[in-house]
């Protein structure tokens, strides 16, 4: 890839904290930091930046002033601004394969493994459950409430929901087949070097099979042993100092403390 040119100073990425087993609990935060890494450019994380998001999620940036929220129109800011191309190398037909498989990843895999998230009471209770622990005691279960009635209307107008869960399962369990034939024995999605859409395959797979959450789909990912061969080869490479490893008991608390 063509070296970019530097910033004036770090881009500043708004993230979550590490959480449920994952370098960070949205995957799409996780896309914009592996971009940003095989883009090159500096940048530091800020945990707190939440309740300034502009479109109301995360991750955004900014950028020596510039606010950019979403993390495809981040990447298409920064290719612009500095003169990269994180799919250097691939021809057209390469190119729409490889949006194809990142709108597979983020909208329709993506929505199942959130589903088994959100949605499976014990899944919420000690995952997304914990983000409200900061909250003063006495709205702390109302707004828990809240948070999930929204995630299930929205889960609701997307139509994933209105499926049985062992049809949910069923249909994620296609995507996930899907990606594990088009990566095959290569190590990326796109050939020998890592691309952009493995920056999105690799959020949403580890959102998918880490071992903090007991979900079917992860449980079916385990006939597909190139995906978690992907997974960790991906991690190792990314984020050398985290331990992708099952949690013992007692630590799902801890992990988003």
């Amino acid at each position: 890839m063509t070296s970019p040119t530097a910033p004036k100073r770090p881009i500043t990425l708004y993230a979550f904290a590490p959480g449920f087993g994952l370098p960070d609990p949205s995957h799409f935060v996780m896309k914009t930091e592996v971009q940003l890494k095989l883009s090159g450019l500096p940048y530091v994380k800020d945990p707190s930046g939440f309740a300034l998001a502009p479109k109301g999620k995360l991750p955004y940036i900014n950028d020596d002033g510039a606010i950019v929220a979403d993390s495809t129109f981040i990447r298409a800011h920064l290719e612009k601004k500095y003169g990269f191309d994180l799919n250097e190398g691939l021809d057209p037909r390469q190119r729409a394969e490889s949006w194809a498989i990142e709108r597979m990843l983020e909208d329709h895999l993506g929505w199942a493994m959130a589903y088994f998230r959100w949605l499976d009471p014990v899944n919420f209770a000690k995952g997304p459950a914990l983000f409200f622990n900061g909250a003063p005691e006495a709205v702390r279960d109302r707004l828990r409430e809240e948070a999930r009635a929204k995630v299930t209307a929205a889960m609701w107008g997307h139509g994933i929901s209105r499926h049985k869960p062992e049809e949910i399962a069923a249909l994620g369990f296609r995507s996930l087949a899907s990606v594990s034939a088009l990566l095959g024995d290569r190590a990326y999605l796109m050939g020998d070097a890592p691309k952009a859409v493995d920056a999105t395959a690799l959020g949403v797979l580890a959102a998918t099979l880490t071992p903090f959450f007991d979900t079917p789909l992860r449980d079916l990912a385990g006939s597909l042993p190139n995906l978690a061969a992907y997974v960790d080869r991906m991690m190792a490479r990314f984020y050398p100092g985290h331990a992708w490893t099952p949690l013992a008991p007692g630590e799902a608390e801890r992990a988003v403390a």
